[in-house]
């Protein structure tokens, strides 16, 4: 899969402050359609910073920082779904805000609850779901903007590994069928690898941009690659690169 070279995301020089604390400083960072970029760096280092900045969240202390959509999708840390209602109701729950007629709505919530897998579970509640089930619910909802831009914060960080993997492969599935441009933050290197056609290293705070690391393997993936040589050998070479850049 070859990316479109359209840039969707461009922080140029971007830093960012929050009273005496310098969260972040010097930051070159673009994402392109068809690009699905990983950020892992040091705990406190501003990841999280990066995306509320590129949502519009927050606005930078310095430098420029622009985005080319408006159909930007945001998936938390935590599932972040309303307890009463439905999984169809919580996936159709954006549409709504954003005045998506009923019918229209509900087609879109239909169409993403199949492809995240989740058909036949439209009417449990949050609390009948298992931890996977409600981030799958959290990204389908984010999947009825049909996002050009994808932001994601450690979605799978509190999953177990076997959870985990299952939700990085059916992601990666999603990327090279909606081929939306992706920004992604992880603590997790081999994570990072796996999901990426590149990872950025961040250093400790304030938070910088240090090293950049091309990923190589064609998409779709094979879940195989993991155990390679070659996967590997790349998982090593970054995490050298963030051990350097934390000290």
């Amino acid at each position: 899969m070859t990316a479109d070279t359209s840039v969707l995301l461009d922080f140029r020089d971007v830093s960012m402050r929050f009273g005496d604390t310098e969260a972040l400083t010097g930051v070159d960072l673009t994402v392109s359609r068809g690009e699905f970029v990983s950020v892992v760096g040091p705990s406190g280092c501003g990841k999280s910073t990066l995306l509320r900045i590129a949502s519009g969240l927050e606005q930078v202390s310095g430098g420029t920082a622009s985005t080319a959509s408006q159909r930007i999708g945001y998936v938390f840390q935590d599932a972040t779904l309303l307890a009463w209602r439905s999984v169809r109701r919580n996936v159709e729950l954006l549409a709504e805000l954003h005045h998506v007629p009923r019918a229209e709505r509900a087609a879109r919530a239909a169409a993403a609850i199949d492809l995240v897998g989740l058909t036949g579970f439209e009417k449990h509640l949050p609390r009948q779901l298992s931890g996977g089930m409600r981030m799958r619910t959290s990204l389908a909802r984010s999947l009825t903007l049909d996002p050009e831009l994808f932001l994601f914060d450690e979605p799978f960080g509190a999953l177990d590994e076997i959870t985990r993997e299952r939700l990085n492969d059916e992601l990666l599935k999603l990327f090279v069928q909606q081929n939306f441009a992706g920004l992604f933050i992880t603590h997790s290197v081999a994570e990072a690898v796996y999901l990426s056609t590149r990872v950025l290293v961040m250093s400790g705070r304030p938070g910088t941009i240090v090293a950049g690391f091309d990923v190589p393997f064609d998409m779709p993936r094979d879940p195989d690659i993991r155990f390679t040589p070659e996967f590997a050998a790349l998982v090593g070479q970054i995490s050298h690169a963030l051990r350097e850049g934390h000290r």
